[in-house]
Parts: C-alpha cells; structure tokens; sequence
C-alpha cells in the first residue's frame, strides 16, 4: 500500500506538500511545466509589484508627452495614445492565464502593492485572470520614529480585509517574523479573513559598495539554517488558529520537509534550492519525503503533520525560553 501524500492548503486539495514559491523560476511557462513534471503540486507565481506598473505608466505618459507641442505638425503627439502601450498588469495577467491554461496543478497569484486601492484593484484582477487562490506579499519596513508597532500591525490588516472583501478565492498572507507579539497578529490576521499564513517573508538586507558608496541590492540565497525560525513558529502556532499555515525560506531537503510537516506545517514551499538545483530537485525531495514515510510506518502525510507541535511533542519546552539555557551549555568551542 502506498503512502498518501496529498494535504489540503487554503482550500486546494494537494497531491502533495511540496510547493514551488514564487521566485523568478515560476515566471516562466517552460520552468512552470518542468516543475508540474518534478511533482510540485501547486506554484507561486512572481509578485506582481504595484509601484513597477505606476512607473511604467508614468515613463510611457513622459515619452508621448515629450515634445508634442514643439511644433504645428506635433500637435497630435509623435506616439500612439497612451492606451496602445501595455503599461498596466496586463502581461502579468495574461502569465497567470497561460499558467491555468498549460497546467493541472493550482496557481496562486502573488501581490505587492503600496496603496489600498492598488491591493484591491489588481487583487480583483487577478482573480479574474484565473487565479487559484492570492497570496499576499507584504513587504513593509516600518521607518517612522513615531509609528508605533499598532499603528504597523493596523496597515496589515486594513490591507488584508480590504483585499478579502473584494475578492471570493482564498486569500493567504506572507509575513515576516518580526512583529512584538507574532502569535496575537497571527491570530488577528486569520479573524481579518486570511486562509493561510506563509512564514516567512525573507527581507532582502541592502550592502554598501564601498568604491562607489552606493546602497546596493545583495540577493542570498537561503540555507537549510533558516529553516529553525520558522519551524518553531510552526510548532508554536499549529492547532491554535483556523487557517492553514506554509512555510518557506530554508527548504532544501526532504529533511527540511519532513521537520516541517511534524511541526504543524500544511504545504511547504522551495525556492532557493530549486534555483540552484533545477526544477528536477523538487521530484528528489518528494521521492525522499516518500521513503521516510514508509522506512518509518505512516499511512498518510495527514497522519505525522504536527505531531512534533508544542502542543504534541514529548518536550515542549524545547521551542520556548527554557532551552535557551541548553543550547548554551550544550555548545563545545573547536578552539581548545
């Protein structure tokens, strides 16, 4: 008898656990395929960033613009009407289209805006273009002295209910790990409507070129390590809250799978290694997720997926403040 891998993640049932998370991977129809074949069960496409499509826009008005009233003969603009370019979401709705269209497995839409009604309008958008389900990409680095961790928690969920009020599919929204009290706003986004959390958003840190003294972009892939954090929010989290939870950020491995299954995990998304390793990557980790399952006697994912949660596992106390003081007097110097 084969092992049942399928779960169930914001309402889409799942062959299987393992997910491609958006990355520049699933921007491509071709990788798209390739990925169906290696055996993800549903993809994340690219953030569609908000602030990209405005300066597009602003860019094509500037250029049919310019100069069109130097002379008599320009009067009508030396361009075409602003309305022939494709300044808008369009390709991006027209790549979640092609997605529905080639593939079997679902497609979660990604969103990035920076205003209210951007959230929702292409929230809808995408929606109508086909879309499974939304994912929320919220990217927001709080710089105000005077904003208060309220007033940051308050734009989240203003722009979470605004987006699930205007839309019917499942919403999930992927957060960051660094709010004061994670477990409460947890908890306040899945009452605002989320279906899912994704944990958690990886906030890309700037470098500083030191030739040319510029703030420079300076992509890391993620490692394995990054895994901890959101594992124990996972374990922490699991049986608390009535939405389904996903992790990405530190997914390499049929381990890593594995470990976050345990903790409460409902799907699990790649990305970084699937970058490094190819679309194929995702049909070794499912092969390898598979045979521990039946080396170790389970019927079902369903079966396993958080049994090692806070609230099952035989030492709790090791995702709080008490294995703090293990871990330290665990640790051996190689320096002797």
């Amino acid at each position: 008898m084969s092992v049942d891998l399928s779960t169930s993640y914001l309402g889409l049932k799942l062959a299987n656990p393992v997910m491609a998370s958006s990355s520049p991977l699933t921007g491509s129809i071709d990788t798209l395929k390739q990925l169906e074949e290696a055996g993800v069960s549903a993809v994340v496409l690219p953030s569609l960033f908000e602030e990209q499509i405005e300066h597009e826009a602003m860019e094509a008005h500037r250029l049919v613009e310019y100069g069109a009233e130097s002379f008599a003969e320009a009067l009508g603009g030396y361009f075409p009407e602003l309305d022939s370019y494709n300044t808008g979401p369009q390709l991006y709705l027209d790549q979640v289209r092609e997605a529905k269209e080639a593939l079997s497995i679902p497609v979660i839409a990604s969103l990035n805006g920076t205003t209210r009604g951007g959230w929702v309008r292409y929230a809808k958008r995408m929606e109508e273009a086909g879309a499974d389900a939304l994912e929320l990409n919220v990217y927001l680095i709080p710089t105000d002295p005077y904003a208060t961790s309220l007033d940051v928690e308050r734009r989240y969920l203003d722009l979470l209910s605004a987006v699930v009020e205007s839309v019917d599919i499942p919403v999930a929204i992927k957060l960051g790990p660094y709010f004061s009290s994670l477990a409460h706003v947890a908890r306040e986004f899945v009452e605002a409507g989320a279906a899912g959390l994704v944990l958690f958003n990886r906030f890309y840190q700037p470098d500083i070129e030191l030739e040319d003294l510029r703030v420079v972009p300076n992509i890391q892939l993620s490692t394995s390590s990054e895994l901890r954090l959101p594992l124990r929010w996972l374990a922490i989290l699991h049986g608390k809250l009535r939405a389904d939870m996903a992790v990405t950020g530190g997914v390499h491995t049929s381990d890593d799978v594995l470990k976050s299954l345990l903790v409460g995990a409902d799907a699990v998304m790649m990305a970084s290694a699937l970058l490094q390793e190819g679309p194929f990557h995702a049909a070794q980790v499912i092969a390898g997720l598979t045979a521990w399952l039946e080396e170790h006697e389970y019927d079902s994912v369903e079966q396993m997926k958080g049994s090692m949660s806070m609230a099952s596992a035989p030492n709790p106390d090791g995702f709080i403040r008490s294995n703090y003081m293990r871990v330290l007097a665990s640790y051996t110097s190689p320096v002797p």
